[in-house]
């Protein structure tokens, strides 16, 4: 894969330690929401989650077959230690640094930034859902995912592209069922697709 996936990751407890849940949000270069996640991991500090957050983003990085990748977390602290500017002390903490470390550079290029709060939204979001339900939670559970645009009709020539694999569907004769109660196209790989650029610019708006 040649395009550089954003991972997002946000990591929470209720109670510090306590329950805690991780969330994960992995982008593609035109900002869409290829893989999102939030899971429950059981009785942990904030620092922990934020960790098993990045890690679990950094995994799945790797399975989507990503070579270039930018990490965004809103934990100062994590994000500062990724980049050796803070020291590590606790044991614990260690253990995960070092493991996020190893991950980390398996990727041919990676850059790290801090990501404001309310820009962390969605992998927020994703904690505390899976926090409320005590399960896993993903853009496929409910109607539609967190950040989804509204639905629209597809239409003749519409073409739409797997961010795993790269093959391309397109549409010859429209679905009539309304927008709101279309299902995403799903590659033979198990990956969601997203309208391919350029589909429609022969047809205009």
């Amino acid at each position: 894969m040649d395009q550089t996936l954003t991972i997002e990751f946000d990591g929470g407890s209720r109670g510090n330690p306590g329950p805690a849940g991780i969330g994960v949000v992995i982008r593609a270069e035109d900002g869409t929401a290829i893989f999102t996640l939030g899971r429950c991991i059981g009785r942990a500090t904030n620092n922990v989650a934020e960790y098993r957050a990045l890690i679990t983003g950094l995994e799945k990085a790797r399975e989507l077959g990503a070579k270039k990748i930018t990490i965004r977390g809103d934990s100062e602290l994590i994000i500062k230690q990724m980049k050796g500017e803070y020291r590590v002390k606790h044991p614990d903490m260690k253990e995960l640094y070092d493991e996020a470390q190893f991950l980390l550079h398996q990727f041919d290029h990676a850059t790290i930034t801090h990501n404001l709060r309310h820009k962390n939204e969605l992998a927020d979001k994703l904690v505390n859902r899976a926090l409320d339900r005590k399960a896993d939670v993903t853009d496929a559970e409910g109607d539609a995912p967190i950040d989804a645009p509204a639905p629209r009709e597809t239409r003749a020539g519409d073409r739409f592209a797997c961010m795993r694999c790269g093959c391309i569907v397109t549409v010859n004769k429209p679905s009539s069922i309304r927008p709101h109660q279309l299902k995403p196209f799903v590659c033979q790989c198990g990956a969601k697709m997203g309208e391919a650029e350029g589909s429609r610019e022969s047809r205009g708006s």
